[in-house]
């Protein structure tokens, strides 16, 4: 029988660093009967977490991919890392789902990374559920949290479906213990010694009957936009059926217009199901969104289509590398048709031939070998020779390119040493596993001090990056401390002319080319080079000029830094009809790109983190002082409940260490969060000791 794409739901779960993500995750695997037990994160014992990383530490680092039933329903989710080091892993994930849930701690709210995964579920467009867990915490406030959402997420319209029945910690009056549905407006309680499993369903208790009567016209007033049947209903103040406000429900989150709002406690096993029955019913199954677009690799301004039918030509989007040393495997989302064993496909981007010799249905760290896979599938190949993180991947004879993935620019990097060559040779080796694996990771040989330097985008990102060097590897190597990833652009705009006036090997060579260079920050790229001189130059060495020019941006600026908010235009030149030729138009290019750097004046950037503390409030004072004296910009303080939180906006090179100052400035009390969020000029005592 047909496999029926209405049954298949691809999710993630993403939120802040320790909001339950990974709990959640395991608990679903529980009540699906995907695992026979509970696993717990500070044992190390989760399915999703299998990495020995992951288990020393207690976070996720790495997204894994599970698939169980419901219903009826097959989910496959992949449970993602709240750790901002790590939100390339987030970023890759949300472009390939069709949903998401978003997982929000009932004690501290709306956090730092629950902005972030919430801005790039809105760059993809992916409906949401929103899920506030750890009901069962002391401070726990359900609808706080809901008004954070609204506020701090701009969030229009959260609409709860559940309601908590009490919170804070059993054992305390008052503590959570049940739920209110407000579509079937019944209690559910979930008894402690049946671990969860069990469902009661009763009558909704005498104190909540007046909320939960408020909150359900809320959301019933709500639904009645995108419903003339639950409109007239409500007008003629008759029922409104339960499957009538899920069928509304589900067309609503579809279409990104409402994010429905659960509650539980996923460690004490409140409230599970429910959102398994939300996934199910409310999140969108591929064959209910619009067919992917995509263009032609040789026609950049076509626009072609492919649904979500095994009928349709093959294509899919390779999102994630895992490397290993018995082979490379690739994730990859199905979009259309169908894919077997021993094919061969068509990477688009780079216009290569790939074999696909084996195809793996993933469950975290098991696989399982499959002969076909079909639209809607997120699958494992081994044995891709060429292709990295982006690509896309089709039919030979049907060629189409989606959109690929950006990924944030490194903030931080660490130099390692080799202690002899077959270590150098070794590590070589590895590091070039790292980078098809990581796309925020970067690697380059000093040619001048012969050390290695890594670059990724925070503290622990390398920290876990140096650990697998040493443990997972065995790589005998001495490792320096971080330094920050400057980066440079130019002060002033500048017109200069860059020529070749010599002789070369007995041949007379003559060029002189025109170039505008100027600050520019509204580029895709770092340094932008276009020409506005016409049919002026011979197309041959225009092109010439202009690769040099690239080569040259690339390469950095006055001080080594890479440049950054710079664009390069070719204004004219002059051209002899004898002495003319590539090679002197490549001489002028790198001689203009050198005067003009040199005129337009050194600025060095600094990249600044976005900090979010949240610290108890007898010492916000002593945070306060001493951010100011890291060169912090303070931008925002909230109370929230006897905590307060701080936003600031600090340079990275201030922040090294910041852990432990957390620790002391408060017994071990405050936590913090930071995350990559622009560069800015560095003042001129940081600039001086690069002259």
């Amino acid at each position: 029988m047909a496999r029926q794409l209405e049954k298949l739901r691809n999710i993630g779960v993403i939120a802040h660093i320790d909001a339950g993500k990974t709990t959640v995750t395991e608990r679903m695997l529980f009540h699906t009967h995907a695992s026979h037990r509970v696993g717990r994160v500070d044992d190390g014992t989760t399915v999703t977490d299998y990495d020995p990383e992951e288990q020393e530490r207690g976070i996720t680092i790495n997204s894994a991919c599970v698939t169980f039933p419901w219903k009826g329903v097959t989910i496959n989710l992949i449970d993602t890392p709240g750790h901002v080091d790590f939100t390339a892993e987030v970023e890759r994930s949300l472009r390939v789902l069709d949903g998401a849930v978003v997982v929000f701690s009932a004690r501290e709210g709306v956090e730092a990374q629950s902005e972030t995964v919430w801005r790039q579920a809105n760059k993809y467009h992916v409906p949401r559920l929103a899920f506030i867990n750890k009901m069962d915490r002391e401070g726990a406030d359900f609808y706080e949290t809901l008004d954070e959402i609204e506020k701090r997420l701009q969030c229009e319209k959260p609409l709860p479906v559940i309601l908590p029945v009490g919170s804070g910690p059993p054992h305390v009056e008052g503590a959570f213990r049940g739920i209110v549905d407000l579509v079937e407006m019944t209690m559910l309680t979930f008894p402690a010694e049946k671990n969860g499993a069990e469902i009661v369903v009763g009558e909704i208790p005498g104190e909540m009957a007046e909320d939960a009567d408020m909150w359900r016209s809320h959301l019933l007033e709500q639904l009645s936009y995108f419903s003339d049947e639950l409109a007239e209903l409500l007008l003629e103040e008759k029922p409104v059926p339960a499957p009538l406000i899920r069928r509304v429900l589900r067309e609503a989150t579809i279409h990104d217009l409402v994010v429905p709002v659960l509650c539980g406690s996923a460690l004490d096993g409140i409230g599970v199901q429910p959102l398994l029955d939300a996934i199910a019913e409310w999140l969108p199954s591929p064959a209910d969104l619009p067919p992917v677009t995509g263009v032609d690799p040789k026609k950049p301004d076509s626009q072609l289509h492919r649904k979500p039918d095994p009928q349709e030509p093959f294509c899919g989007l390779l999102f994630k590398i895992q490397a290993d040393k018995y082979g490379d495997l690739s994730y990859v989302r199905i979009y259309s048709g169908a894919l077997k064993a021993n094919s061969r496909v068509l990477n688009a981007g780079k216009d290569t031939k790939e074999n696909v010799p084996q195809l793996w249905h993933i469950q975290a760290d098991r696989r399982e070998q499959v002969a076909q896979v079909e639209a809607g599938d997120i699958i494992g190949i081994i044995g891709l020779r060429h292709s990295i993180t982006g690509d896309t991947l089709c039919d030979v004879k049907a060629p189409i390119l989606l959109e690929s993935i950006a990924f944030p620019e490194t903030v931080i990097s660490m130099a390692i040493e080799p202690e002899t060559s077959d270590e150098r040779k070794k590590l070589s080796a590895v590091l070039d596993m790292l980078r098809r694996q990581d796309p925020t990771f970067r690697a380059k040989e000093s040619e001048e001090t012969g050390q290695t330097l890594i670059s990724g985008m925070g503290e622990l990102h390398l920290e876990v990056i140096k650990h697998r060097l040493l443990r997972e590897h065995k790589l005998n190597v001495r490792v320096h401390n971080p330094r920050v990833s400057y980066r440079e652009t130019i002060e002033r705009p500048v017109e200069v002319t860059g020529r070749c006036h010599r002789t070369v090997g007995g041949q007379r060579l003559f060029a002189e080319l025109t170039i505008r260079m100027e600050p520019w920050s509204e580029g895709e790229k770092p340094v932008t080079v276009l020409s506005v001189c016409g049919g002026q130059l011979p197309g041959e060495l225009l092109v010439a000029a202009m690769e040099v020019l690239v080569g040259e941006g690339e390469g950095g600026g006055m001080l080594g830094f890479p440049l950054m908010n710079v664009r390069i235009t070719v204004l004219g030149g002059e051209v002899h009809d004898a002495e003319s030729n590539e090679t002197a138009f490549r001489m002028a290019a790198a001689d203009a790109f050198r005067k003009a750097l040199s005129e337009a004046g050194i600025v060095l950037l600094e990249p600044i983190m976005r900090l979010e503390v949240t610290t108890p409030e007898e010492h916000l004072g002593d945070f306060v002082s001493d951010l100011q004296q890291r060169r912090a910009v303070i931008t925002r303080t909230e109370t929230r409940g006897n905590l307060t939180i701080i936003d600031a906006e600090a340079p990275l090179a201030n922040l090294f260490g910041y852990a432990n100052a957390v620790r002391g400035l408060s017994q071990g009390r405050a936590t913090y969060t930071m995350e990559p969020f622009s560069y800015r000029p560095a003042p001129p005592d940081v600039l001086s000791s690069f002259m």
